[in-house]
């Protein structure tokens, strides 16, 4: 069971733009929007948010199996790009995303541990474990 209040709301400021935000954190939340021809790109669209959540979830499990495998980690620093293409019934959909994970550990360490790591981290990572196999979303809409 989650800690936290697992919510995400989404309003809709004005065009394609929308602000998100997160109840129960501190966040102030950010806000989503599409490219043209619809929207402004003010902010990041449905497709890199994906991204940055795979990427995000993939960074924290790496480094929570480093910390816990006693590997000192200087720095994470992920890239994502989600990889947009249109499906056989001519919709667009997310195909792939490419991450690159680049860590800087402080100071050698032993390689064991680091490949350890190398070989589970992935496992853990909630958000790319579901994107991987899919994820059924039930809709509701209230107008």
């Amino acid at each position: 069971m989650s800690t936290t209040e697992p919510k995400v709301r989404v309003k809709l400021l004005e065009g394609y733009k929308f602000m998100v935000t997160f109840p129960g954190t501190a966040s102030k939340g950010f806000i989503m929007d599409e490219p043209e021809p619809l929207g402004d790109l003010t902010g990041p669209n449905a497709s890199r948010v994906l991204a940055a959540s795979v990427a995000n979830c993939l960074s924290a499990s790496l480094l929570f199996c480093l910390k816990k495998s006693k590997v000192d980690v200087e720095d994470i620093e992920t890239e994502a790009e989600p990889t947009v293409e249109r499906n056989e019934e001519g919709y667009w959909r997310v195909k792939r995303v490419d991450v690159s994970i680049k860590a800087r550990l402080r100071q050698p360490t032993d390689k064991t541990r680091v490949d350890r790591c190398l070989e589970l981290f992935e496992k853990y990572c909630v958000v790319t474990g579901a994107v991987r196999s899919g994820v059924p979303v039930e809709v509701r809409v209230d107008l």
